[in-house]
């Protein structure tokens, strides 16, 4: 790990989140599985960030920041609807200077809480901390951050938004990026935003229930690439490069996160299936989706996704795990920003997510509307 972007999270910080930068503890060497608690049988939903919560943080990390960081809403950039389905306004803040912006968001599912955490901490230590690696990121980068992708999932503790045409119809917003999707506000009005911010990278903070591996031990995080290295979609956009490109931001995170011996890293699956999803955010932004015109150069970018151990409506998400969870997220996050910063990725060996990153036998590729295909893998390795 870089030693200039080691940072240890405080306790304060995992509970509020957004406090400034202190000097990171060297990891240690990863053990077999990760050390996360078990969770404890109550889910702490009032430990949780809900909605105000979040603006009290971004508006308290821009007041206290060194390094301006600058909160808005959609919908004061003048971005139509710019508002969820139940009006609540969508925040957005940035920091960096850089000419290369990077697309960050938390939150896209109510139920998986810990990206706005995770967010939120990233936050306020690149937008106040001196540290070389810090300053490295806000000189190259500029970030858009998102916490809360979906604050009407967030208050009602779903994964969905809920449409207010009088349906009441439940959204899933992560296949809400499609020819024929866009049907919730958020969708849209997120969409808006990215035709205009046109990011070069981006990262999607997710949950997952409680995982094992094939020995019972606990995986508490999954690197994900929404559409599959060497699958049937990925390999043929641009000759491939955000096949490579993917596989090497994962890379450097795993490789990041072995020096920490409470985290357990594997790759992110459905059963037996890797993923090849079209409708989500990650990959409709790879593919350059251009949805009523509004993308007409066919803007697009590589992303990525965490996917960490548990969430609230399982009941699977604990705060004797807590701290730990975000951590991983941020020093995982981190890293990644550091990588991107200093152009340092894009000399990590590809191939660390073939023959380094456990990941169960596939049997094929989960697709949209729960299709399977078949064979796996479709091609070698790029």
């Amino acid at each position: 790990m870089n030693p200039s972007i080691r940072s240890a999270l405080t306790r304060r910080a995992v509970l509020a989140a957004g406090v400034a930068a202190v000097p990171l503890l060297a990891g240690r060497p990863a053990s077999a599985a990760g050390t996360f608690p078990d969770p404890g049988p109550n889910v702490p939903t009032q430990a949780t960030l809900g909605y105000a919560d979040m603006i009290r943080e971004l508006r308290r990390i821009e007041r206290s920041s060194r390094f301006g960081v600058e909160v808005t809403t959609l919908r004061e950039l003048g971005i139509t609807p710019g508002v969820s389905e139940a009006g609540r306004d969508l925040y957005v803040a940035t920091v960096g200077t850089g000419a290369k912006h990077v697309w960050l968001q938390g939150r896209i599912h109510g139920n998986e809480p810990y990206g706005v955490d995770t967010l939120l901490t990233l936050l306020s230590t690149v937008g106040s901390s001196g540290a070389a690696g810090y300053r490295a990121i806000r000189e190259a980068l500029t970030l858009h951050v998102i916490p809360m992708y979906n604050p009407d999932g967030t208050e009602l503790n779903i994964r969905h938004t809920v449409l207010q045409d009088g349906t009441e119809r439940r959204i899933d917003l992560n296949r809400d990026w499609a020819p024929t999707a866009f049907a919730a506000k958020e969708s849209v009005s997120w969409y808006t935003y990215w035709t205009r911010v046109k990011p070069a990278f981006g990262l999607d903070i997710h949950h997952q229930g409680l995982k094992t591996d094939a020995d019972g031990d606990a995986v508490t995080m999954s690197l994900g690439i929404s559409l599959a290295p060497s699958g049937p979609t990925l390999p043929t956009v641009l000759g491939g490069l955000y096949d490579r490109q993917t596989r090497q931001a994962q890379g450097l995170v795993y490789t990041s996160l072995q020096r920490y011996g409470f985290v357990s890293v594997d790759r992110y699956s459905v059963g037996s299936y890797e993923i090849d999803i079209l409708g989500g955010v990650s990959s409709a932004v790879m593919v350059g989706l251009n949805w009523n015109g509004l993308n007409p150069t066919g803007h697009s970018h590589p992303m990525v996704f965490f996917e960490t151990s548990g969430n609230t409506s399982a009941g699977s998400v604990g705060q004797k795990a807590r701290g730990k969870a975000i951590r991983q997220n941020v020093i995982g996050a981190s890293e990644l920003l550091q990588g991107l910063a200093t152009g340092s990725v894009w000399n990590t060996d590809r191939m660390i997510w073939h023959e380094q990153i456990p990941h169960v036998d596939y049997t094929g590729y989960f697709s949209d509307n729960n299709v399977v295909i078949t064979p796996w893998p479709t091609r070698p390795p790029l």
